[in-house]
């Protein structure tokens, strides 16, 4: 934590913000910084808890704290590697599938060529939140049954988005990772159900999201149960292909911060396919441990996210099969 003091702070009220830390983070230790003060904590909930009330105090020009102490299990140096649902320790990770779960026959047929690809793991959504309220929304309950079947035949974990609290239970019950979509990165209440699941999570960055803020998200994660997490860079919006809509620095940093695993999902930054395919190289290049990526065997006839999603053999070519 440091704390920026005001030019000429009179020594009264230097005298009472060291009685302020003394009485609202005990034991802590200080040393003087530059215009301030510096100060080692141990416990961010009694932080979080100072920080307005410091900030408060005559003489105190602000309170600021750093990504490991706002996000301690995010950023915690040592963390377990897993391999169950998914193994980060042999190469990238491809997860694929179409946008959403719209048909059995189609689904099922998108499941096996997708295996026969190279895929991990398959992408099964059934709920898709769209800004229309008119917009296709996803099947819904009625897929479980279809991707349930898709996991038994080809023998792959199953990724699907949760959108409501009240949906985590019974998704959890057949699906191995529970998706938090970009817009519902900022759901708190549906991260910590995410969190208390036990399913692995995969959790998109919102759109402009900060790194702290997608940090913070995590963290909400962490604290409240999940101990297999993994980050996913989403972009931001639409550029050219000269100026790609994924952040590869920031999803670099993410990986050097946390020490989790971190895809990339180069559909949505993109909306079309043939700048989903660069920014999928690009993105593996740049040192992401996989990918989220669309693909089916009928793009053209999606209902939604048709244009963006690729080919079977166009995954296959990513996924170096």
């Amino acid at each position: 934590m440091i704390i920026s003091l005001q030019k000429n702070i009179s020594a009264a009220d230097s005298g009472n913000l060291l009685l302020a830390l003394s009485r609202l983070l005990p034991g802590c230790r200080r040393r003087g910084a530059p215009a301030g003060l510096a100060v080692a904590i141990n416990n961010p909930e009694k932080a979080a808890d100072a920080v307005p009330l410091l900030e408060n105090l005559p003489g105190v020009a602000g309170v600021a704290l750093s990504d490991a102490e706002l996000c301690p299990l995010a950023c915690a140096k040592a963390k377990k590697p897993f391999s169950r649902p998914l193994d980060f320790g042999r190469g990238p990770v491809f997860i694929a599938g179409p946008c959403a779960v719209e048909d059995e026959v189609s689904y099922l047929a998108s499941a096996s060529a997708l295996k026969a690809a190279g895929a991990h793991a398959l992408r099964a959504a059934l709920f898709k939140p769209r800004s229309s309220p008119y917009a296709f929304q996803g099947i819904g309950w009625a897929g479980l049954k279809i991707i349930a079947k898709a996991k038994k035949i080809t023998g792959l974990p199953l990724v699907t988005e949760a959108t409501d609290t009240r949906q985590v239970e019974r998704l959890s019950a057949v699906c191995d990772l529970l998706q938090i979509g970009a817009r519902n990165m900022r759901n708190y209440e549906l991260l910590k159900e995410a969190g208390r699941s036990g399913r692995a999570v995969l959790l998109k960055r919102g759109m402009h999201a900060t790194l702290r803020e997608w940090l913070l998200s995590a963290e909400y994660l962490l604290k409240h149960g999940a101990k297999k997490l993994i980050l996913c860079e989403r972009g931001d919006t639409v550029f050219s292909t000269d100026s790609p809509g994924l952040d590869f620095g920031l999803m670099r940093d993410a990986k050097r911060l946390t020490g989790l695993p971190v895809l990339a999902d180069p559909s949505h930054a993109s909306r079309n396919r043939e700048i989903a395919v660069k920014l999928a190289l690009g993105a593996l290049r740049a040192g992401a441990d996989g990918l989220l990526i669309e693909a089916s065997v009928s793009p053209a006839a999606a209902r939604m996210d048709g244009r963006q999603t690729v080919t079977v053999d166009t995954f296959r070519s990513i996924a170096g099969k």
